[in-house]
């Protein structure tokens, strides 16, 4: 303590007035002068070229610091003492650390010198520190934002910078001061896009991120013209009999009114960027694929979206919290592209071992892509998942099953009766959950649900939760027709507890007594006057409130309005049906992978996505001159085409191949920025040699580069087949196997698909004239000719039956129950003969099986020419078909002469579903749209099995795979000749031998699947009926149930 006065002692010389005093221990008080000058004279000291009063300064402020004095003045020109000897320090390290020590300081007094320092660095030889000057501008601007202007001119240096050190850094300041400022990233487009390749993964997402906005204002919308073009293809598909009345002269009007638009043709640079992208999905870094794929979804065409898929599926093997965001990002995009990740459903499927976040948005995925094919794969999914532990899973899972219910009408009943099951649990959450969606069900169709509505009613005594007890008394009240007995009673138990119940419950209870009290009145005017006078005293100020407005609009007084006469209108008016959408439906108005996206909610610094522009501006902006020097002489010699991104052998040809394989054409500004750039790397230099090319012949070269990638692919189809197996990034799921053929780009269809059916013709079918009949016996054969006119189905049918009832088998009564009768669809038109300008096209379900694949379904063409001209070259056009569904076509009918008629045979592989085959028929001159629908019936074949086996696999498929209805069975159909002719017409089903007179049973299995297809009718002498169908393939089974119905009943 005695040291503390020492301080305040008189230490040193004197000094005359308004002179610092200069003290022998700098420490000491005495060192300071009360002039007001002192300041400026170590300033002085500071700016001097003399290292020792510098340093004689520096320990006079920091003495100042130590008394607590403000030096806050002096700071400027400390810190202009500190960091600029080592910013012009010969270590490149020691400059660019001192620049982010200076930059990182937040005192608005040394801006200048940090502007100063920030300028010198731009110009610095090292690009460490010119990277270091980069990520500067951004502290700087925040610190004093009236500097933008010169951090403008700083910026715009740095962004023609060829390194790719640099490239990352600057666009991040260009994104962080200036984004409206597109006009500075013209001549640097080019530029960017090459250099992206070689740029360190933080500084590709943000550029990836820039060059998505830029191209948003610079290029046009690639599929401007598609909704155009689909809408003018489906009416001429669609077209009505008034319109192909109007004949010739109508089409070809609408034919020239399709081209009115200008075609879309992409600009260079948008296919630069899109190109010098793709790699880039192959990126170790979650955040950089992530990147690539929002600026395919945004930016690219939809053929070409479908590369991103197998990507984002790949970043779902990472951590939970990639998880999580990629999910996100796909939940968006399935709604708009299903397609895109339906070969990927399995990589969706959820494991116990998810977090429950990540199971919801599984869970979302799953019902987002969910369609009438693959719905019974999804929805055994869902009961596996009904029975988990995680409550708040199971709940989502419910939602999810109603969701489906709602978007595919054909399994509502199926999903119906599965959450009436569900009613049955022991938990009680479930049970609610159950409950909620079921009513939102039931509003859809209340009619037909009165036992279900009875159901509920029940479990008013059971159910506690709130939310599901109010939403039983809504659906009594809203429906109280369907249930006129159970509705009063379920009042009166109602106003027994109604001080015990919940609030929501309670104005549920008021809405239901209203509305009895105006179809039941007598017996419930008593019931509603109690419970409007126990809610009038209650509690909460809502009830209250709503109790009086109830009673003032449905009892009548003498006071009483306009209203109350329309009581009736008002509560009971018929209500829309609600929508079960996703929460992710409106999230794509956000750039995909931002934060804002994830949160539904718009963040600080967001920065919107542009939408197109109308009308192109103009590229010659991006165009820079380039010397001389750098182009190639020889880059005609060296022609290196791109390798597709996925090969063929792991499954992702489709969508993105043909156009990626591609080498499109660009300016020969881009070849030259790129090797100015130097980056290195192979592909890159063959991918500008072909623009330089391409840029030589004009852009018509595309189509003709398409072909010769069609027949290279063409011929390396059976080496690319060898290293199918050996892929070690193939999914567990095999979908891999199939996604070939479902996802085939329409390029590549023109291109390949002619080629690949004359593969398909055996080399031992020759061509024979049309007019040539063949015998019966050649349609069994292996190898069909490629005409095969052949009689009227019947005959076929008939003489085969008599052959094959000709031979015996284990029991020779089981023999003709496996013989499928003719289809009862029975002769279809195809194409009429005034559509079809004299052409008359049917068609037959033969029910026979197809030589080409037993996968596909037979149909039998039949052609008739009815014209005074002979049609030549009768063959099947390049189809647009659904994913999944593939034909096989008929060989080529050289010539029908008039009047001459003639029969072939394709085959079709409907996948399971009773989607339509799009296709076209085609002669020398026209081109005919033309579509097959098939019956539900036609997609199966008989199976035999005993009746052991068909209890077994029977016991196999119960649950939400039985599907049961009962029926009135007429008179006419009680004997067992009818009935069995009646189901076997209905669907190709074969007859299983049964024990019980009254009992019928059928089997068969799909054709594409193999699923199991039982059929069971208990034709009761007295009573109704009851059919049962048990398939996993629940829409199959829905439909048939209703087919065979209607087959029955008639």
């Amino acid at each position: 303590m005695s040291a503390a006065p020492a301080y305040s002692e008189d230490k040193g010389g004197s000094a005359g007035p308004g002179e610092p005093e200069y003290g022998h221990d700098p420490a000491s008080g005495g060192i300071f002068s009360s002039d007001y000058k002192r300041h400026d004279d170590l300033k002085e000291m500071l700016d001097t070229n003399k290292d020792s009063l510098k340093l004689e300064a520096m320990k006079r402020i920091v003495a100042m610091i130590a008394r607590g004095k403000n030096a806050s003045d002096l700071f400027p020109a400390v810190v202009k003492n500190v960091a600029c000897k080592n910013i012009e320090d010969p270590n490149q390290l020691i400059r660019a650390s001192a620049l982010r020590v200076l930059s990182s300081i937040r005192v608005p007094i040394i801006v200048p010198i940090m502007m100063l320092a920030i300028k010198e660095a731009a110009s610095d030889m090292s690009p460490y520190v010119r990277k270091t000057a980069a990520h500067a501008i951004p502290k700087l601007y925040s610190l004093d934002s009236d500097q933008k202007d010169q951090l403008i001119e700083v910026i715009e240096k740095l962004l023609a910078d060829k390194t790719t050190l640099v490239a990352g850094s600057v666009v991040m300041a260009f994104e962080e001061v200036c984004p409206e400022r597109i006009d500075l990233i013209h001549k640097n487009y080019r530029k960017l896009c090459n250099l992206l390749i070689d740029v360190e993964e933080w500084g590709q997402v943000v550029i990836i991120s820039m060059l998505t906005r830029y191209a948003r204002t610079q290029f046009l919308s690639p599929t401007q013209n598609e909704s155009l073009l689909e809408e003018n293809a489906e009416k001429a598909f669609y077209g009505s009999e008034e319109d192909e009345a109007k004949g010739a002269g109508s089409e070809e009007t609408a034919a020239a009114a399709l081209p009115a638009r200008k075609p879309y043709i992409m600009d260079p640079d948008h296919r630069l960027l899109l190109r010098n992208t793709k790699p880039l999905l192959q990126s170790r870094s979650a955040a950089v694929v992530m990147a690539v794929a929002q600026l395919y979804f945004h930016l690219a065409p939809k053929a070409e979206v479908g590369v991103i898929a197998k990507a984002l599926v790949r970043l779902l093997r990472s951590h939970s919290e990639v998880q999580y965001v990629v999910l996100q990002n796909v939940a968006t995009m399935s709604i708009k592209r299903r397609g895109m990740f339906e070969p990927y459903l399995k990589s969706f499927y959820i494991r116990s071992t998810d977090p429950t976040q990540i199971k919801i948005l599984k869970l979302e995925v799953l019902t987002n892509l969910a369609n009438e094919t693959n719905i019974p794969t999804v929805l055994r999914e869902f009961q596996t998942y009904i029975r988990s532990m995680d409550k708040d899973f199971v709940a989502a899972t419910i939602q999810a099953i109603g969701r489906c219910a709602t978007n595919i009408g054909r399994v509502r009943d199926t999903c119906l009766n599965g959450l009436v099951q569900l009613l049955s649990n022991r938990d009680e959450l479930v049970v609610a959950e159950s409950v909620v969606v079921i009513k939102k069900l039931l509003q859809m169709q209340p009619a037909q649900h009165g036992e279900i509505i009875k159901h509920l009613a029940k479990l008013t005594d059971n159910i506690q939760v709130p939310m599901a007890r109010a939403s039983i008394l809504w659906l009594i009240g809203e429906y109280c027709e369907h249930v006129p007995r159970i509705a009063p009673d379920v009042l009166r138990k109602m106003a027994k507890s109604f001080t015990a119940e919940e609030d929501i419950v309670k104005l549920q209870v008021i809405n239901l007594a209203a509305k009895l009290y105006l179809t039941n009145s007598k017996q419930t005017k008593l019931l509603t006057q109690y419970v409007l006078s126990l809610a009038k005293y209650d509690q909460n100020y809502d009830i209250r409130d709503r109790a009086r407005f109830t009673r003032q609009l449905i009892v009548p007084s003498e006071q009483g309005g306009a209203l109350s006469r329309h009581a009736k209108k008002l509560f009971l008016a018929p209500k829309p049906a609600p929508v079960l959408e996703s929460s992710f439906k409106d999230r794509d108005h956000f750039q995909l992978g931002s934060l804002s996206h994830l949160l539904n909610a718009k963040a600080t610094g967001y920065q919107e996505l542009p939408d197109w522009p109308e009308e192109a501006p103009d590229p010659s902006v991006r165009n820079v001159e380039v010397p001389e020097w750098t182009k190639c002489s020889n880059r005609e010699k060296r022609k290196e085409k791109e390798k597709p991104f996925y090969s063929d052998s792991e499954g992702e040809s489709g969508p993105t191949e043909s156009a990626d394989s591609d080498p499109e054409s660009e300016s020969e500004s881009d070849s030259k920025s790129s090797s100015e750039s130097g980056s290195g790397e192979s592909s890159s230099e063959s991918d500008n040699e072909d623009q330089d090319e391409d840029e030589e012949k004009g852009r018509g070269s595309e189509s003709e580069q398409s072909e010769e990638d069609g027949k290279r692919k063409t011929k390396k189809k059976v080496p690319e087949g060898k290293g199918e197996a050996s892929s070690s990034d193939e999914d567990s799921d095999s979908s891999s196997s199939t996604s070939e053929s479902e996802m085939t780009s329409e390029s590549e269809e023109e291109q390949l698909e002619p080629a690949s059916w004359r593969r398909k013709t055996p080399p031992s079918s020759k061509r024979a004239p049309a007019t040539k009949e063949i015998s019966l016996l050649d349609l069994e054969d292996f190898t069909p000719p490629s005409v095969q006119p052949v009689s009227p189905p019947a005959i076929v049918s008939t003489s085969l039956a008599a052959d094959l009832e000709g031979l015996t088998l284990t029991d020779s009564t089981l023999v003709p129950s496996l013989l499928s009768p003719v289809s009862r669809v029975g002769r279809q038109e195809l194409l009429h003969r005034v559509a079809g300008e004299g052409l008359v096209v049917d068609y037959t379900f033969s029910r026979q099986p197809f030589s080409g694949d037993p996968h596909m379904v037979s149909v039998h063409i039949h052609f008739s020419n009815s014209s005074d001209t002979p049609i030549k070259g009768l063959h099947v056009g390049t189809p647009k078909l659904p994913a999944g569904i593939s034909i096989q076509e008929f060989p080529e009918i050289e010539s029908l002469a008039p009047g001459e008629s003639a029969t072939a045979v394709m085959g079709i592989n409907f996948c399971d579903s009773t989607q339509a085959a799009n296709f076209q028929l085609c002669t020398q001159t026209r081109q005919f749209y033309v579509s097959i629908q098939p019956p539900v019936g036609e997609l199966m074949a008989p199976v035999f099995m005993s009746e052991n086996e068909f209890k077994k696999e029977q016991g196999k498929l119960m649950g939400m795979n039985e599907i049961t209805e009962k029926l009135m069975l007429p008179d006419t159909c009680r004997s067992d000749h009818v009935v069995v002719q009646k189901v076997t017409a209905t669907a190709n089903l074969g007859r299983v031998p049964c024990g019980t007179s009254d009992e019928y049973r059928f089997a068969g299995r799909t054709l594409t699947s193999g699923s199991l297809v039982l059929l069971t009718l208990d034709a009761r002498p007295a009573g109704a009926a009851q059919l049962t169908v048990n398939s996993e393939k629940m829409v199959i089974g829905t439909m048939l149930v209703k087919d065979v119905i209607q087959a029955l009943t008639q």
